[in-house]
């Protein structure tokens, strides 16, 4: 087990303006799938999220990225496993997961997962992510890592990702 951070390292540094005035505008999706071994699990996609903007060639604009499950969100924090122990601690302590939730009763709900503390946290952290592109690279801060929490896996996962730019 690593103690270290995940730096997030670009090319060329962010400039403080950036501007473009001509170039083809890009609009580009994919869905990514990603799997998960557990049920409460954050994984790191930046590194992919970055090579599929890169491969687009668009030199400013943004990124979109959209969890098409109600129980998997995406966030930006550090990468690290200590960090990440207590991320998943702290969502297991907001949103207990053997509560007594109307969604887990059958005389309520026809769910038979089992996970409603799945959905409350995912309410919580959110769907989507949008981040800006600059100089054909995604703007993310020297610690800041897109992550895909998994509240309910382990499963397939799709994350649906747009680019929009000016190459």
């Amino acid at each position: 087990m690593s103690k270290s951070s995940t730096v997030t390292t670009r090319e060329h540094p962010v400039e403080n303006a950036a501007t473009v005035t001509s170039g083809r505008v890009v609009v580009h999706s994919e869905t990514f799938v990603i799997d998960t071994d557990q049920r409460v699990e954050l994984v790191d996609v930046t590194n992919r999220i970055m090579e599929f903007v890169q491969r687009l060639d668009v030199r400013e604009g943004l990124v979109s990225l959209w969890s098409m499950h109600t129980t998997c969100t995406l966030l930006i924090n550090e990468f690290q496993v200590a960090l990440l122990s207590d991320i998943t601690r702290l969502l297991e302590r907001m949103v207990a997961r053997d509560a007594d939730y109307l969604h887990n009763d059958p005389k309520h709900s026809d769910c038979d997962r089992q996970n409603a503390d799945s959905h409350l946290r995912a309410m919580l952290l959110g769907h989507s992510l949008s981040l800006q592109i600059s100089g054909g690279e995604v703007v993310l801060g020297q610690w800041q890592r897109i992550l895909m929490a998994e509240l309910d896996g382990p499963r397939a996962r799709s994350l649906r990702v747009q680019v929009f730019g000016v190459s």
